[in-house]
């Protein structure tokens, strides 16, 4: 008769909590995503119900801006999750994001307005992802070992 070994179930390790820059930062870029992606279905829309001049046009551009939704979405992914990858396509929307603002505040009007959000949302998810505390929680930095 063999004797079967019983122990007592283990508590699961603690789970440290998520950084809140990560959560602000993954909140901005998944609004980002959302903005990019409605823009796109937008200009696809004017261009298949005719309020655009070449409905190709519009098409190609609305399909572009939804491949581009892609990459702020899944930034926000990986910084829920605290994955070390996502911290540089983040970094880089910003990036593209404070001239694409700049054009636009050049131009004035209603176009200003758009850009002082753009340029608002861009700096503050720059400081947010350049914390201290957010390049800890991502593990940038940290020798390997």
């Amino acid at each position: 008769m063999s004797r079967k070994h019983v122990t007592a179930p283990q508590a699961a390790p603690p789970v440290a909590p998520r950084a809140p820059r990560l959560t602000a930062a993954a909140a901005l870029a998944g609004l980002e995503g959302v903005a990019l992606a409605a823009g796109g279905v937008y200009l696809m829309a004017t261009g298949l119900f005719g309020r655009h001049t070449s409905t190709q046009t519009a098409v190609m551009g609305g399909l572009t801006v939804l491949a581009m939704a892609v990459l702020p979405l899944a930034a926000a992914y990986g910084l829920l999750r605290a994955r070390r990858w996502s911290r540089g396509p983040a970094l880089i929307i910003q990036l593209i994001a404070l001239p694409i603002a700049w054009t636009m505040g050049q131009n004035g009007g209603a176009l200003l307005a758009a850009a002082i959000g753009i340029a608002a949302v861009a700096v503050a998810e720059l400081v947010l992802l350049v914390h201290p505390a957010a390049t800890a929680a991502l593990g940038v930095g940290r020798a390997e070992g």
